[in-house]
């Protein structure tokens, strides 16, 4: 059910499912009278696949056991639900269309084939899945009956032979059965001059001849109906065309793919023009037709050789290749440019494979030559200034008038760059691609066998795992360039701070790991995470940006902690996110109290979604003051949750983390938004006056398209007219998307609400995004209020802030007012609002006219006695 039709999406739409075909009779028979919901329900429930039902609206009707553990949910959790839950977001939209269309001609629509579908779990993680469909006519209307299948371990299998393919070093093809090609490998892009997106979807005969097309989709389709029988082109000449319209020889291999209910064909394809053309050669050779002049002209190294292996004559192309002059190599053994090692390691594997004793010599070059037909293997020549060149080399027995073999001809080309290109391949598989460290893969081949080394040698070892704080605004800010050269300086770092028998990786993103051997687990191993750090934290400049980062490490000990790879790592992982926590910039080592910390924050997960559901948290409310007549205009609402875990009240520091990891940020803070548009209306009406609410938006709030639509449907529900609602964010959400962010700002101020920057001054604060933005109001950062009486540095910013905010029309807010001193600092530089423990603490809606009121009289008595001093 995603972009693709009415289906969910990441595998693909089934034929015709046997099970929904049967249920279908089962549960339809062309409305068969008398036919209750009780008897579909155990239809649906005895189906091997997840079942559901869905109406005309798109809402889940009926659900069996499969779809709960498919999904995730419960079946209460599901039914009336709409259809889209079990959706990704980013197909969502597309979806509904289809599905109306779907239910428009329910009868015509093979809906969803040939896309990739995905199904949204309710942790919220994606699974590809497969889907049969079939339309139900019951007296209350037609309903769809969908029958779902976890595809996961094929689309890995399919991943795996995907990777397979495209290491190979000859051209390959996957051809379904309508003769379309749905995958190729680089090796098939260089051989025939199309790019693979021009490959894909292409009916393999465009890559064949106009004259053989009509023969070879007669020879597809037999090969298709009998894949283990047929052997297609076999004892024909084949050719392939080039996207330049030339035609090139050459040989295929095919073997059937079963996939799922699908057929395929896996043709691994070469190109035999070398070989025909060495193959010509040996002809003229064997036959003494072919001029010298031609054979001399060839690129190809050709060397003739009696029956004992003494070299006859050899082409120029042998003398460069080789480095000898042709008057040195007649007359020699050709195991002169032989390693002598690869004819030990080739006798050894003869001798398996015959049974017998096999001496390292010349037959060992020319065992299969010697028989009817060419040998075509890899070798490695030595040169004569002792290079070694690995060569493919074909070798043919030369035959006298009677048939006798009188010599053999090896030609040979060098493959040198091939072969470095599969030493690249096999590198890049096992390093990472920004800074060649070693991957995850690597990593674990070398932590393991470093395990294995600490058992025999008996000394501990460490992992360390590092993750660079604030990294992502770095990329955010200055741009991936930038980003990428800070991580090469950082494992430059880190290489120069460890021994050679260490191990420094790269898992992704800004995350590195270090295997530390041998080390000390007393003050001298402490001693080494904090040089590390301390050269981490170093500053360096890039592209004329002066950055200091700063790593948050965790750290665990072979075998203290664990015995295996994953254990260590898990366990370093686990005190990295604990550095993190405290803070940042900091090493932790691992305890075994930081797997109950962590089973703490998803007890308090739990019990957070409990106490969302049931109406447990409560939304403070604290009044803002204008600076200009002292009055309460405003009020910012903050969650609360007094009676938390145990019925003690847990802090917005604590819970609001938890509600950002586990996705409840979005029922919360939606929550949040449409108690304190209702609470802020209510307050007007008492009132009798026009008030504002302050309503923060976390990230993955501002992230989602469909926020202004949340924002839109609380105003209407509460009556509160938009200009009374103002929705803070902050300066690193801004920064995030810049272009992203600019369309979400102008849909909220086409609703007519109110955009403020919260915490201005702790971010990335600069002009030019104020002046991108449609920013109406900033919050000063009470970071810089604070200290405003002691600190001229703080004073200055808050000066340069209120005169920049100004002079773009933007009204400014001063958070953390504590003093008399401060407030009338701000209000002497024409600061527009203030709010902070000045004048009131949070507090309940309940509690708030009255505390409003106390703030007013205190500003008619301070108005009073100014008023008395005048006199």
């Amino acid at each position: 059910m995603s972009e693709y039709g009415y289906g969910m999406g990441g595998g693909r739409i089934a034929r015709a499912d046997p099970n929904i075909a049967d249920l279908t009779s089962k549960v339809a028979g062309s409305e068969v009278p008398g036919l209750d919901q009780h008897h579909v329900r155990e239809v649906i429930e005895a189906a091997p696949n997840a079942m559901l039902m869905v109406n005309s609206r798109g809402e889940i009707v009926l659900a069996n056991s499969q779809a709960e553990k498919l999904f995730g949910h419960t079946r209460d959790e599901l039914l009336r639900k709409r259809i889209e839950v079990l959706i990704p977001r980013r197909f969502r939209q597309k979806h509904e269309r289809y599905r109306g269309g779907f239910f428009t001609r329910p009868d015509t629509r093979a809906m969803g084939a040939g896309r990739d579908l995905y199904g949204l779990k309710k942790d919220g993680s994606e699974v590809p899945i497969e889907i049969g469909l079939n339309p139900i006519n019951m007296f209350d209307g037609v309903f769809v009956l969908a029958s779902i299948i976890d595809i996961t371990e094929r689309k890995r299998a399919e991943d795996r032979l995907r990777l397979v393919i495209e290491a190979a070093p000859n051209a390959m093809l996957m051809v379904n059965s309508r003769g379309e090609i749905v995958l190729v490998n680089s090796q098939v892009e260089k051989l025939f001059g199309h790019t693979r997106d021009e490959l894909l979807g292409q009916r393999i005969e465009s890559l064949i001849p106009e004259r053989f097309r009509h023969h070879h989709k007669q020879y597809r389709g037999g090969f298709f109906a009998r894949p283990d029988t047929r052997a297609m082109g076999a004892g024909r000449d084949l050719y392939g065309l080039k996207k330049d319209g030339t035609e090139v020889p050459i040989e295929i291999g095919l073997n059937p793919l079963y996939t799922g209910d699908e057929h395929f064909v896996l043709a691994s394809v070469i190109d035999i023009t070398e070989r025909l053309n060495a193959q010509k050669l040996q002809r003229a050779v064997q036959v003494n037709t072919l001029r010298q002049s031609i054979l001399d002209s060839l690129p190809f190294s050709i060397i003739a050789t009696n029956t004992d292996g003494i070299i006859l004559t050899a082409n120029p192309a042998a003398e460069r290749m080789l480095g000898y002059s042709r008057q040195e190599l007649i007359g020699q053994s050709v195991l002169m440019i032989h390693d002598a090692r690869e004819l030990e390691s080739r006798a050894t594997v003869l001798a398996h494979q015959t049974g017998r004793i096999i001496a390292p010599n010349f037959q060992v070059i020319v065992a299969a030559g010697s028989q009817d037909a060419a040998d075509e293997r890899e070798w490695t020549y030595v040169c004569k200034d002792d290079r070694h060149v690995p060569v493919n080399l074909a070798i043919t027995a030369m035959r006298d008038d009677s048939g006798t073999v009188n010599g053999f001809l090896k030609v040979a080309y060098d493959i040198t760059e091939r072969k470095r290109a599969e030493a690249f391949i096999n590198h890049l598989a096992h390093h990472d691609a920004l800074t060649d460290l070693p991957n995850r893969t690597m990593l674990l081949g070398r932590l393991e066998k470093a395990i294995r080394q600490s058992q025999h040698h008996g000394g501990p070892l460490a992992v360390l795992m590092i993750d660079l704080d604030h990294f992502k605004q770095v990329n955010d800010l200055l741009g991936h360039p930038v980003g990428d050269q800070l991580l090469l300086n950082i494992a430059n770092r880190l290489q120069s701070r460890v021994r050679d028998a260490d191990t420094v990786a790269r898992l992704g993103g800004d995350e590195f790991v270090l295997v530390l051997t041998e080390i000390d687990e007393g003050n001298k191993f402490l001693a080494t995470v904090e040089r590390i750090m301390k050269a981490i934290s170093e500053p360096m400049s890039i592209d004329g940006h002066e950055l200091v980062i700063t790593p948050s490490i965790g750290g665990c000990v072979f075998p203290t902690d664990g015995t295996d790879a994953t254990t260590l790592l898990k366990y370093a992982d686990t005190a990295m996110y604990c550095a993190k926590s405290a803070g940042r910039s900091n090493f932790q080592l691992f305890t075994p109290g930081m797997l109950k910390q962590a089973e703490e924050k998803l007890v308090m997960g739990t019990a957070l979604r409990h106490a969302i559901e049931h109406h447990e948290l409560e939304v403070y409310y604290q009044p803002e003051i204008s600076l200009w007549d002292g009055t309460v205009i405003g009020m910012e609402a903050l969650a609360r949750w007094p009676n938390g875990l145990n019925g003690v009240a847990v802090t917005p520091d604590r819970f609001i983390p938890v509600a950002e990891e586990t996705g409840l940020i979005l029922q919360l803070g939606e929550w949040v938004l449409r108690t304190a548009c209702r609470d802020c209306a209510a307050m007007e009406n008492r009132l009798g006056r026009r008030m504002r609410v302050a309503v923060n938006v976390s990230t993955r709030q501002f992230q989602q398209k469909e926020w202004p639509t949340v924002v839109r449907r609380a105003l209407e529900e509460s009556g509160l007219q938009p200009h009374s609602l103002e929705i803070e964010i902050t300066e690193s959400m801004l920064m995030q998307n810049t272009e992203e962010s600019a369309e979400m700002l102008h849909a909220l101020r086409r609703l007519g609400v109110t955009v403020v920057v919260d915490d201005f001054g702790t971010g990335y604060s600069s002009l030019s995004y104020l002046t991108r933005f449609p920013i109406d109001k900033i919050k000063i950062d009470r970071s810089f209020v604070r200290d405003l009486d002691t600190d001229a540095a703080d004073a200055a910013v808050i000066n340069a802030i209120i005169a920049m905010a100004h002079s773009l029309d933007i009204r400014v807010v001063a958070e953390g007012v504590e003093t008399e001193q401060q407030q009338n600092y701000l209000r002497a530089r024409a600061c527009d609002e203030a709010q902070g423990l000045r004048y009131s603490q949070a507090v309940s809606i309940d509690e708030l006219q009255s505390v409003m009121a106390k703030i007013e009289a205190h500003r008619l008595r301070h108005l009073r006695c100014q008023a008395l001093t005048a006199r």
